[in-house]
């Protein structure tokens, strides 16, 4: 009979420790469903873990959205599903200077342009486009690159490519990680070129 009874407690000594376990599972998928959602400010939630674990991005939306914050995505994401999550992009901004279908990265920041910014950037006074204007990084062709000093058409390809690999850049000294750019083609992209 003694032997019964520890069968018995280690019967629901096993069940209440599975109980633990799901309760556990439960509240931590609860958590990870609402850590992406950051409060209209764009500070996390205090507390909020972001970790990228579990296949997923944790990336930082910015600039003319509705709700700009850090939220956490799926895997295999594009820049699009990050604005969405961020509210959508406002009336004022320019969706179309940034590559809407980039794949996202860890760590990534997503820059929505406004229309001003996007406009300006482009064009002189009057909306004239002068020649000692900088090109806008979110919006330059090939052949606006290749007008930059020391540029040829197979950097600047380059350039396009790693811009759209990662949704868009908000800063040139970005572009130092693209092999053969050294830094007189970082300085001359820098005086060339703007965000």
């Amino acid at each position: 009979m003694a032997e019964l009874s520890r069968v018995q407690l280690l019967v629901y000594g096993a069940i209440a420790i599975a109980a633990l376990l799901l309760g556990a599972r439960w509240l931590r998928a609860e958590d990870a469903a609402s850590d992406g959602l950051s409060p209209a400010s764009g500070a996390p939630t205090a507390g909020a873990q972001l970790d990228a674990g579990g296949g997923a991005f944790v990336v930082h939306v910015a600039g003319e959205v509705g709700e700009p914050g850090v939220y956490r995505l799926p895997a295999g994401s594009r820049v699009v599903d990050a604005v969405k999550r961020a509210g959508g992009a406002t009336v004022d901004a320019a969706p179309d200077a940034i590559n809407l279908a980039a794949k996202l990265a860890d760590g990534q920041q997503i820059v929505m342009p406004a229309k001003a910014e996007a406009a300006g950037a482009s064009a002189g006074p009057g909306g004239a486009a002068t020649d000692d204007d900088p090109i806008s990084l979110g919006m330059a062709t090939v052949e606006e690159l290749d007008t930059i000093e020391g540029i040829g058409p197979v950097t600047a390809g380059d350039i396009i490519e790693f811009r759209d690999e990662h949704g868009g850049l908000s800063s040139v000294d970005e572009l130092d990680q693209i092999s053969g750019i050294g830094p007189a083609t970082m300085e001359a992209l820098r005086d060339g070129l703007q965000p």
